[in-house]
């Protein structure tokens, strides 16, 4: 079965169909009402109707008589905008859509360029991505942190694993223990949330004194205080694995667009042998 979504805009209160817009969609092009209604393949008497009904509803005029026929007004054209970007979202994208957290989405990234998929990544949180993909903006998402899939119930595809690696501009550190006492910077919407776990669990006393919502931003600071520390993922920085084998986790994706043939085959690559061995070149580890 083939589906065609059609846009309603509640508009001041009053709900507007798309045949509205529709209308004035034709008038805009052919500057003619007549015209716009034989396109429309109904009468003159019907579009007229339609446009005179809203203008009553609305409070102003949305077209205005030319010397040559009609033209939208400037609140017409506005709200003609309007329901273009809504039935924009609706049509089927030539690019697939992939947001997802700072180090699946770069993974994700280099998969699609090396297997040839038409795609257009974004890089943001975990909670930013999953609010785009509940708005139907996202064709596959990708987490760096597998709770956020299990807090929304999502049904998640694990494509590698990562670990949390300690960063410190100071020294180099071997024992956890040698972490009682330091000063953290905290990379929100992060899967540090394991990091904190292990310390509280190694009874380490520590300060979360800095958080800052990118991570490139948190390792320039580190960079310049060396009194502060931090963790972030091993695929996206070199730091002690100190707390490795604790903070080992998925990095997943969830297919958004069940209907593109073209993600479900980009999926089966990545969990091929060939996609894993390019997921382990990316610094990630095999789920193989």
């Amino acid at each position: 079965m083939k589906y065609h979504p059609k846009v309603s805009l509640i508009i001041e209160g009053h709900t507007f169909s798309y045949k509205l817009f529709e209308a004035l969609e034709h008038v805009s092009r052919t500057y003619s009402q007549r015209k716009a209604a034989q396109e429309l393949n109904i009468s003159h008497a019907v579009l007229n109707r339609r446009i005179k009904e809203a203008e009553e509803k609305l409070g102003f005029k949305l077209l205005a008589a030319t010397g040559a026929g009609s033209e939208l007004t400037g609140n017409a054209q506005k709200i003609l905008q309007k329901y273009k970007k809504y039935t924009n979202r609706l049509k089927n994208r030539e690019k697939i859509i992939i947001c997802g957290g700072y180090a699946s989405s770069r993974l994700m990234e280099t998969l699609s360029l090396k297997y040839g998929l038409n795609a257009a990544v974004y890089r943001t949180s975990d909670k930013n991505a999953i609010h785009l993909a509940n708005l139907d903006m996202v064709d596959i998402l990708t987490l760096d942190d597998p709770v956020h899939a299990f807090i929304q119930n999502l049904d998640f595809v694990p494509i590698a694993y990562d670990h949390l690696v300690l960063v410190s501009c100071a020294r180099t550190h071997h024992d956890i223990k040698e972490l009682n006492g330091k000063n953290f910077v905290e990379i929100l919407d992060s899967p540090q949330r394991l990091a904190w776990n292990t310390l509280d669990d190694n009874k380490i006393q520590y300060k979360l004194a800095w958080e800052f919502k990118l991570p490139y931003d948190a390792l320039r600071f580190i960079q310049k205080n060396p009194e502060f520390y931090t963790f972030i993922n091993s695929s996206l920085w070199e730091g002690s694995d100190i707390i490795k084998n604790d903070t080992r986790h998925i990095i997943s994706c969830v297919i958004c667009n069940k209907e593109d043939k073209r993600i479900d085959d980009f999926l089966n690559f990545i969990l091929t042998f060939k996609g894993q061995r390019l997921v382990e070149k990316c610094g990630f580890e095999s789920v193989r």
